[in-house]
């Protein structure tokens, strides 16, 4: 079978896909339209536009890793919405993709433990390494596989933007922690308004 990776360039997971397109020996692309007609397999990761079922149909499978435990959590960041929420387990989706957002029949599914401590870069290098197994796995296991049709109530996570980085500052640093957790330092970063003035906050670990 062939393989390929498909992500969005110039954006954080393009050194993971990177990784797994050396590791697995197959293609990356930036763009579906590139994508040979002849192959197989599309892992479709942190990919930031919509791909008509056109395309879809081209390949056997349309591979889609989403980091809930679907059809709960569907939609934008569900790792961050999920930290917010104070969960520690967070199970991983690998699925085929269909015209619906998080919609597909899934494959398998990986519980990712955190220790409620990890910062925003450790958040993103534990999501995209549990993307990474499950892509390896499905490669290794897929003649085996059996698809699952998605079953019970189904929930959806909006997109962040910058202004949920705001902070409470009426409650306190522990009750804050999972917030200052998930802020990017570099693009949006917490912040808080005292007085009619915005103030920045920056975390990093000391060690």
């Amino acid at each position: 079978m062939k393989f390929s990776v498909l992500t969005s360039p110039d954006q954080w997971f393009v050194p993971y896909a990177q990784t797994l397109s050396s590791t697995a020996d197959m293609p990356l692309y930036f763009r579906h339209e590139d994508i040979p007609e002849d192959t197989d397999v599309v892992f479709i990761l942190s990919y930031h536009r919509l791909i008509a079922q056109e395309y879809l149909s081209r390949h056997r499978h349309n591979i889609v890793v989403h980091a809930s435990d679907l059809p709960q959590g569907k939609g934008w960041a569900p790792v961050a919405w999920q930290i917010l929420e104070g969960r520690n387990d967070i199970v991983f989706t690998l699925f085929e993709a269909d015209a619906k957002a998080d919609n597909g029949p899934w494959y398998l599914k990986k519980t990712v433990k955190f220790s409620g401590h990890e910062l925003y870069d450790e958040i993103r290098d534990i999501q995209a390494q549990a993307c990474v197994d499950l892509c390896l796995e499905f490669m290794q296991r897929c003649s085996e596989l059996t698809p699952h049709d998605q079953t019970g109530e189904e929930s959806f996570y909006r997109k962040r933007t910058a202004a949920d980085s705001e902070l409470d500052v009426n409650k306190s640093l522990s009750e804050l922690f999972n917030q200052l957790r998930i802020a990017d330092n570099e693009n949006w970063p917490a912040f808080f308004i005292k007085d009619g003035r915005k103030y920045i906050l920056r975390i990093e670990r000391a060690d």
